[in-house]
């Protein structure tokens, strides 16, 4: 299963889920008593906070993959250059080798959202999602 299934498998998983939670919390509500409308009003905001961060999601991968077209269209995509184990994993020492090397790129340039896009793919290839991420996101701001 690719990623992108998996993803929308687990979206409508939380949509189905948050209907249900609503429908529950109206239920609550209906109740009268002021703990069930405490735990009602509960149900409206979790389902909330669960879609927002869904549609962050799905904003953070669509801005990505239009940055991820445009720099195709440049020729600026990272090109895989990194060693792999037998077994097809990435070997570590490649995966720090260019790290350093988009590392440098990005203080070089700390203007171009191209060279932050690069170094977040370098820092997913080191295995260092949450550093990625942030890096893409600075990637975002700068392309405005």
């Amino acid at each position: 299963m690719t990623s992108r299934t998996g993803f929308f498998i687990l979206a409508a998983v939380l949509l189905l889920v948050s209907l249900i939670c609503i429908g529950e919390g109206v239920q609550l509500i209906a109740t009268g008593k002021p703990f069930g409308i405490g735990i009602g009003v509960c149900a409206f905001v979790i389902p909330a906070i669960g879609i927002w961060f869904l549609w962050q999601t799905v904003k953070f991968g669509r801005v990505t993959e239009a940055m991820s077209r445009e720099l195709e269209a440049e020729g600026g995509l990272p090109v895989d250059e990194l060693r792999r184990t037998a077994g097809g994993r990435i070997d570590r020492d490649s995966a720090d080798e260019v790290f350093a090397r988009r590392q440098a790129e990005a203080e070089a340039e700390p203007a171009d959202w191209r060279v932050w896009f690069r170094l977040a793919v370098a820092y997913a290839d080191a295995g260092d999602t949450p550093r990625a991420r942030k890096t893409m996101q600075h990637a975002i701001k700068l392309r405005g």
